[in-house]
């Protein structure tokens, strides 16, 4: 499979018109095969939570920048969104990229983003228990069988469904693809069963090690799925930084990332940095990894 190189933005402590100058100077320079961002309400600090634009009409807003690129979030929060309504928004999606819109979907973390705001975070256990049940919601809508009456009808305890009907169908034969986040063996499993793709978290990031763990154990599970694991994609993130020293570590990482067995490698770009950010890690991180591995198409 050949590489792709993608970057990614945060929508924390940013505004949206710095995202935006950021996201067309993307669009401009080209090379990058895919577009990413984070899922979070604050900016994560316990102390004094700060801003956090809403990732997913964050990226609406932005993909007209970067036509023809792949685009998604690494990972969206399924305690975020009802998967219904998640469902159709993934459509929109897909229509408005010509079919270039992946659903990156994790269970769900960060009680520093829930309590406050009313929205559950049950035990890891259940958690779980509720991504595989929104992972077979969003199949399900995603289905020929969504896309008239009389639809879908799906016991469940957490999303059931009753003549559930998805229309306009989604763009994408089978919907937009569906990538997850789960690290451990329930997760991991459930990518194998369901997914298109897994993704490495971004506190991970650059950890080379860590993903081929996580790479072999995602290969043992493809295996008794009887997938082909040829078919399925492994992304791997790097975080930049202001300085040369930090770019030049990101490609290092990225090179290793690469050797372990990642398809994709995300380079992180700090929202703060602006477009001269994006500049730098197109020149230092990009090109270099481009003249290694060569475009992915």
């Amino acid at each position: 499979m050949p590489l792709r190189i993608s970057f990614k933005t945060s929508p924390q402590r940013i505004d949206w018109a710095t995202l935006d100058a950021t996201w067309r100077l993307a669009g401009e320079l080209g090379g990058w095969d895919g577009a990413w961002m984070n899922d979070h309400l604050t900016d994560l600090d316990p102390a004094s939570p700060g801003p956090s634009l809403e990732a997913f009409s964050l990226l609406a807003t932005l993909v007209h920048h970067v036509p023809g690129v792949r685009v998604g979030h690494a990972v969206l929060s399924n305690t975020f969104r009802h998967p219904v309504l998640l469902a159709k928004a993934a459509t929109v999606m897909d229509h408005a990229t010509g079919g270039n819109f992946v659903l990156g979907l994790g269970a769900g973390w960060y009680e520093g983003e829930h309590e406050p705001f009313g929205i559950p975070l049950p035990p890891i256990g259940e958690r779980i228990d509720r991504l595989i049940s929104a992972v077979e919601v969003l199949v399900a809508l995603s289905s020929p069988e969504a896309a008239s009456p009389p639809g879908i009808t799906r016991p469940d305890p957490f999303y059931p469904l009753v003549g559930a009907v998805n229309a306009p169908a989604p763009l994408t034969l089978g919907g937009p693809p569906i990538f997850l986040g789960g690290q451990k063996s329930r997760g991991i499993a459930l990518a194998a069963r369901r997914a298109a793709g897994w993704l490495m978290p971004g506190t991970d990031a650059g950890d080379a090690r860590y993903l081929a763990d996580r790479r072999a154990a995602v290969l043992r599970a493809l295996e008794e799925e009887g997938r082909d694991p040829a078919a399925f994609e492994i992304v791997g993130q790097v975080h930049t930084g202001p300085d040369a020293a930090d770019r030049a570590r990101a490609l290092g990482e990225a090179r290793a990332i690469v050797a372990a067995g990642a398809t994709e490698v995300i380079v992180g770009v700090p929202a703060g940095l602006g477009p001269r950010g994006l500049a730098d890690a197109h020149r230092d991180v990009l090109g270099p990894l481009r003249s290694d591995f060569g475009p992915a198409a």
